[in-house]
């Protein structure tokens, strides 16, 4: 069976929206954050102590975006899938990398030094979150008059770009929700698959 390692909120959501979208057979293991300082018995099963952690089989990987992709490739066919013989496949792989490499990337230095360790770069919290803000631009370009990011229809794409805007909005980022953004991401977040998945928490001692 699939094994999900993930904390509540985090970059986990993405293959954990993915598997439940997809209907697969998961187990989840949630963990309280961050794992490494908290559950160091976690270090034992993942050396770097990050999350998401996924094993399937002999699989094991830790990128989320990476993750999500292997589960519509291996477990598809799926309509969450562009396929390389669509128009829209270059956009959507396009996102997929942008929603890490250029969307979460600064919000885990905000994430950081806002709640970790408050108080000891307050102008790093307050430069990224707007580096974060500047990097909406396409986004909210791309949506309007859009429901969905590709191909007409919801796609793995709008999980793991929306994930960064349920990140903002937890942040206490405000400016990312721009009109279209936040109309696209209203209607994703109103789906019963990413409900559940934000529903996930740790529980101690259960």
């Amino acid at each position: 069976m699939i094994k999900i390692y993930g904390t509540e909120n985090s970059r986990a959501m993405r293959p954990i929206w993915t598997a439940e979208e997809m209907g697969l057979d998961y187990e989840l293991i949630m963990m309280p954050f961050p794992p490494r300082v908290f559950m160091k018995e976690y270090l034992n099963v993942n050396i770097l102590g990050t999350v998401p952690y996924m094993i399937d089989g002999d699989i094991e990987m830790t990128e989320s975006v990476a993750i999500s992709q292997y589960f519509v490739e291996k477990y598809g066919p799926t309509d969450l899938q562009v396929r390389p013989d669509e128009e829209d496949y270059p956009n959507y792989l396009n996102w997929l990398f942008h929603s890490d490499a250029t969307l979460t990337f600064p919000q885990t230095v905000v994430l950081r030094y806002k709640f970790q360790e408050p108080g000891v770069a307050d102008a790093a919290v307050e430069g990224y979150s707007r580096w974060f803000v500047s990097r909406l631009k396409l986004l909210e370009h791309s949506l309007e008059n859009k429901e969905y990011l590709c191909s007409n229809r919801f796609t793995l794409a709008d999980i793991c770009v929306s994930y960064a805007i349920n990140l903002a909005q937890a942040l206490g980022i405000e400016q990312a929700l721009k009109p279209n953004i936040k109309r696209w991401s209203e209607n994703l977040f109103s789906r019963p698959a990413f409900i559940k998945s934000k529903g996930y928490k740790y529980e101690e001692n259960k």
